[in-house]
C-alpha cells in the first residue's frame, strides 16, 4: 500500500520541513532463473507490490542523515567520510548508494526517512528495494539526467563494494524497470531488458515466507559464486553462460560438475519459461513443473535450499499446486507456489500445516509495477 502521505508527515515532524520527493521501489520475485545472473546468464523476476518507500531532501552541507520508521537510532555521516565498512545495518545500503553515485556524480546532502513493508530476510530483495527508492530520490535532487540503467549499476554497486554482497544486478533490474502485468527478462551478460507479459488469470501466485531469514552477507552465497568462477575456468569460457550439458558433464570435479549443472539447466528453464509465457494464455502447467525442476536443481545441485523451504513445495504440491520452488539467494526466505484459483485455499492450508509452530506469512502477489514518485 502507498506510504507516502504519512512518510511525508512524518518526514515534516521529524525534520521541521517537508521532503522534496518521495519515491517507492518494489521488492521482486523471481520467477525462474536463480544463481544465473551472476553467471551473465538469463533471469525472469517481477516486481511485487510490496516495497520499500524513501523520502528526501536537500541539505546545505555534505552530510547524509538516514532514519527508518522500522528501526530505532539515526544516523549522520559527512558525504566525504563515506568507504567501506564505516556503515553497518540497514544503514549501510543507502548509505552505499551516496558513495557509489558520488562516484560518478556530485551528489550533496541530504536527509533521509525510509520506511517500508517489505519483510527483511524474506528472500523478496528488500535490499535493492532500499537501494533503488534511495538512488531515485538522491537522483533527483542531485543527478535528475541519470537514467533508470544507470541508477540500477549504481545500486547494484553499492551493494557489492559498500556492503559487500557479491550480487548480480536482477535485483535493481527489476525493481527500477519492471512493468505492471509483465516480467523482465534480463540477459545479464549485455544488460538487454525485454517485458515479457505474465498473465495469472486464474493462477494464484503464493509467496511463502517461511520465516527462516536469510543474511546473503554471509560466506555461503560468495562460496557459491566463487565455485562456478571455478568450474567456469576448469571449463575454458568466460562464464557459465557458455558451458553446455556435455562440456559439464565431462567436469571431474563432481561439486564444480553440480554447480554448473544447475547453472546450464536453470538457463534453459528460463527459456523454456519464457516460450510458454509467450505462447499460451493460461501457462500455469507449463510453468509449475518448471519451477519444480527449479527447486530440485537448486536443493541438489546448488544446495542452497532449507528445510522449510523443502516442506513448503512438498507440501503445496501434495495439495494440488502446479509447481513450487524457493526464491532468492537461498539459505532461508521465501517460496513462489502457482496453483489454480480453486486450489488456493486448500495449498495454503497445507503450507501452514507444513509449517506449524512457525506462522509462515502467505502473500498473493501479482506482477506490479516498478519505482515510482509519490
Amino acid at each position: 500500500m502507498p506510504l507516502a502521505d504519512p512518510l511525508a508527515d512524518r518526514f515534516a515532524a521529524v525534520h521541521g520541513r517537508p521532503p522534496d520527493c518521495v519515491w517507492r521501489a518494489p521488492g521482486r520475485v523471481n520467477l525462474i532463473g536463480e544463481h544465473t545472473d551472476h553467471n551473465q546468464g538469463w533471469v525472469l523476476p517481477f516486481a511485487i507490490d510490496l516495497g520499500v518507500t524513501v523520502a528526501a531532501a536537500r541539505r546545505g552541507d555534505r552530510v547524509l542523515t538516514l532514519r527508518s520508521r522500522q528501526a530505532d537510532g539515526a544516523w549522520t555521516i559527512p558525504l566525504d567520510a563515506l568507504r567501506p565498512g564505516a556503515v553497518d545495518g540497514w544503514a549501510a545500503y543507502p548509505a552505499g548508494v551516496a558513495w557509489a553515485l558520488g562516484g560518478v556524480r556530485e551528489p550533496g546532502g541530504a536527509d533521509l526517512l525510509v520506511d517500508a513493508d517489505l519483510p527483511q530476510g524474506a528472500g523478496l530483495s528488500s535490499s535493492a528495494a532500499l537501494e533503488c527508492a534511495t538512488a531515485l530520490a538522491l537522483a533527483e535532487l542531485y543527478a535528475p539526467d541519470a537514467s533508470r540503467a544507470e541508477l540500477a549499476r549504481i545500486a547494484r554497486r553499492a551493494e557489492n563494494d559498500f556492503v559487500g554482497v557479491p550480487c548480480g544486478i536482477m535485483d535493481q533490474t527489476a525493481s527500477l524497470l519492471a512493468a505492471p502485468g509483465h516480467a523482465v527478462l534480463l540477459d545479464c551478460r549485455t544488460g538487454d531488458v525485454e517485458q515479457v507479459p505474465l498473465p495469472f488469470t486464474g493462477l494464484a501466485a503464493l509467496v511463502v515466507d517461511t520465516r527462516a531469514a536469510h543474511a546473503l552477507a554471509g560466506g555461503d552465497y560468495a562460496t557459491r559464486r566463487a565455485e562456478c568462477e571455478r568450474a567456469a575456468a576448469a571449463l575454458g569460457v568466460a562464464s557459465l553462460r557458455e558451458a553446455d550439458e556435455a562440456g559439464v558433464a565431462a567436469l571431474a570435479d563432481p561439486l564444480l560438475r553440480r554447480r554448473a549443472r544447475h547453472v546450464v539447466t536453470e538457463n534453459a528453464r528460463v527459456h523454456e519459461a519464457v516460450a510458454a509465457l509467450r505462447s499460451s494464455p493460461a501457462p500455469g502447467p507449463v510453468l509449475g513443473p518448471l519451477l519444480t525442476a527449479s527447486h530440485a536443481s537448486l536443493r541438489d545441485d546448488f544446495a542452497v535450499s532449507w528445510p522449510e523451504a523443502d516442506a513448503v513445495v512438498e507440501a503445496a504440491l501434495g495439495a494440488g499446486a502446479h509447481g513450487a520452488r524457493m526464491v532468492g539467494g537461498g539459505f532461508g526466505g521465501s517460496v513462489l507456489v502457482l496453483a489454480d484459483e480453486p486450489d488456493a485455499a486448500a495449498v495454503t492450508a497445507a503450507v501452514r500445516d507444513a509449517l506449524a509452530g512457525r506462522d509462515p506469512h502467505v502473500h498473493r502477489v501479482a506482477p506490479a509495477a516498478g519505482a515510482r514518485r509519490l
